[in-house]
């Protein structure tokens, strides 16, 4: 699996997408790899949106 960039390197939009495509490629259900590299994802949206925010305040 290929590293996650930095927030700063992809949009909260660009990871929503992997992570919508990921849930669609599994039909829902999530191996314990495919958990780990959402948690990753989820936590690279979260610090993407902190960032869009903070470059919008």
């Amino acid at each position: 699996m290929p590293p996650v960039p930095s927030a700063s390197a992809r949009s909260a939009d660009e990871v929503n997408e992997q992570i919508r495509g990921l849930w669609l490629r599994t039909g829902g259900r999530l191996s314990a790899e495919q958990r780990a590299e959402y948690e990753r994802l989820v936590t690279e949206w979260a610090e993407a949106v902190r960032a869009e925010i903070s470059r919008a305040a």
